[in-house]
């Protein structure tokens, strides 16, 4: 079981500007990569980490939604 505390919202917000950059071809190839990500489209980073992420996606979604 993970002991690790909840992630902050300002840390969630850094952790989704990452993981955009990194799985962009993977998961977010139809968004403008350019775009400004706000704590709004966390559910829309969530969604394309569990479809198109992989093993690995669905490890930071469990990040992303604690």
């Amino acid at each position: 079981m993970d002991e690790r505390p909840p992630l902050t919202k300002e840390e969630k917000l850094e952790l989704a500007r990452r993981v955009f950059r990194e799985y962009f071809a993977q998961c977010f190839w139809s968004w403008n990569p350019e775009v400004e990500l706000r704590a709004e489209h966390l559910p829309l980073i969530i969604r394309g980490l569990r479809l198109h992420g992989g093993h690995a996606g669905y490890r930071l979604v469990e990040q992303l939604c604690r």
